[in-house]
């Protein structure tokens, strides 16, 4: 077996193009080189450049996917030192974050089907805004197409935890907690993941809306595609 394909080699490679490219972007400071796009780019470079295929990077690639259940649970801990303050706003924050999951599904289940899309792709594309499991379970569970959610999800997340913050500067959104909140409803663990980096009551907040959005978006989904006339 040619020494590529062995899987800590294939971690390893990982952990230093993803390395690599948030220096890269911390040097030059241009948001579009975002890390997790550039290692995606870099990675499927070297891997066809070598011939190694996807099971053989997968095989390796596990043992990154198991840190992502406690990376997630330690959300918890910036949630929890804003706990004061999202008991004072509950109310507001489950009225924007349902309002945020139905405009989010609704519009993208409208711009797929003005664009010719099939019902299988509409659906697929519906759960768009919440972390890939979810997504890929909403969709195998509506009759979609869990590959294509996958793909969509982390299209959504990158060009949220690109642009995310720039359209809200754009749109003169300034608070913290609206911040927070938009990124995780909107670009779920990549959004939260740059509002971190923003500072713990962003991140906080991401984590919440990423959290909130995941549910309402697994309750609500199959009503609001029912409503939009298509039969589950």
């Amino acid at each position: 077996m040619n020494f590529i394909e062995n899987k800590f080699f294939l971690i390893a490679l990982t952990f230093v193009v993803y390395l690599a490219s948030q220096l890269l972007q911390k040097r030059t400071g241009i948001s579009f080189l975002n890390p997790i796009l550039l290692t995606i780019i870099v990675l499927i470079c070297i891997l066809l450049g070598c011939g190694v295929d996807y099971e053989s990077y997968a095989e390796g690639g596990q043992y990154i996917e198991f840190w992502l259940k406690p990376a997630v649970v330690a959300l918890g801990v910036p949630l929890y030192r804003q706990l004061e303050s999202i008991r004072k706003q509950l109310l507001p924050i489950l009225a924007a974050e349902l309002a945020g999951c139905v405009i989010g599904t609704v519009s993208v289940v409208e711009v797929a089907k003005l664009l010719g899309a099939t019902s299988d792709v509409v659906i697929s594309l519906a759960p768009k805004s919440v972390t890939t499991p979810i997504a890929m379970e909403i969709a195998s569970t509506l009759g979609g197409i869990p590959a294509l959610t996958a793909a969509v999800v982390v299209c959504t997340g990158i060009f949220g935890g690109i642009a995310g913050f720039k359209m809200m500067k754009l749109s003169h959104v300034k608070s913290p907690i609206a911040q927070g909140l938009s990124m995780g409803t909107a670009a779920h663990a990549v959004g939260t993941s740059v509002a971190m980096e923003s500072g713990y009551r962003y991140g906080a907040f991401s984590s919440l809306g990423l959290t909130l959005n995941g549910l309402f978006t697994a309750l609500l989904t199959p009503f609001i595609l029912s409503a939009l006339g298509y039969t589950l």
